[in-house]
């Protein structure tokens, strides 16, 4: 009889508890210390996942810290930072890490820059003008699975311009191409290029020439007015 009792009363429910969401490990690379501060404040937590903030002022530290610290979901990297400028900290970081998922974080909003750090290989680009709900999203597309090449929401990724044909050409050149141009519309001459890129002056005229064709330009000068 208590074995019969035993059996028809129900089983014990036990709580079983839910493994909190694994937290997103975001780089922040910055020079500025209350921009760092604001980030981490305001972006503790993104949609119930803890986010860890690593941090660094300068590139160099930055380079150090997503290779000693992988694996790191997303890094957002300021483009003037005390030991580089512009997109010279993209490229290299992208050159050492070619899987990084990087997105720029940058008081500058020029559509060259932007395309150029598209073309680069950025998997987004951040405003530090922006609202903080533009942010967030951009945030949260930054962090969500890795979707195909130019999925849908590069439009969240990457701020929107009107269509140009110019522009589009300049996204289809490669890093060295852009390496080239960057340098051309700061003003260097092509010694200087060679000088800072380690190409021979021949080849850098090469890269030149093939710029002025690819962009549909007459001379030098008519590529920098351009950009102007």
């Amino acid at each position: 009889m208590e074995a019969l009792l035993q059996a028809c009363l129900p089983e014990p429910v036990f709580d079983v508890p839910v493994a909190a969401p694994a937290a997103h490990r975001v780089l922040l690379v910055d020079d500025h210390e209350l921009v760092r501060a604001g980030i981490r404040t305001l972006y503790a937590e993104l949609d119930g996942t803890r986010i860890d903030w690593l941090e660094a002022a300068t590139l160099d530290e930055g380079l150090r810290l997503y290779r000693e610290q992988a694996p790191i979901d997303a890094v957002l990297l300021d483009l003037n930072l005390t030991d580089c400028k512009g997109l010279q900290g993209l490229r290299r970081f992208m050159q050492a890490f070619a899987n990084a998922r990087i997105a720029v974080f940058s008081g500058t909003q020029d559509e060259f820059v932007v395309r150029q750090a598209r073309a680069l290989g950025a998997a987004g680009y951040l405003p530090k003008s922006a609202q903080a709900g533009q942010l967030r999203a951009t945030l949260a597309a930054l962090l969500a699975p890795r979707p195909p090449r130019r999925a849908a929401n590069d439009a969240t990724l990457f701020p929107r311009f009107p269509s140009s044909a110019m522009y589009d050409r300049v996204a289809e050149l490669g890093p060295r191409h852009l390496e080239i141009l960057e340098l051309v519309l700061s003003g260097c001459s092509n010694q200087e290029i060679s000088t800072a890129t380690a190409l021979s002056l021949g080849t850098v005229k090469n890269y030149v020439s093939s710029l002025l064709l690819a962009l549909d330009v007459r001379s030098r000068s008519h590529m920098i007015s351009l950009f102007r």
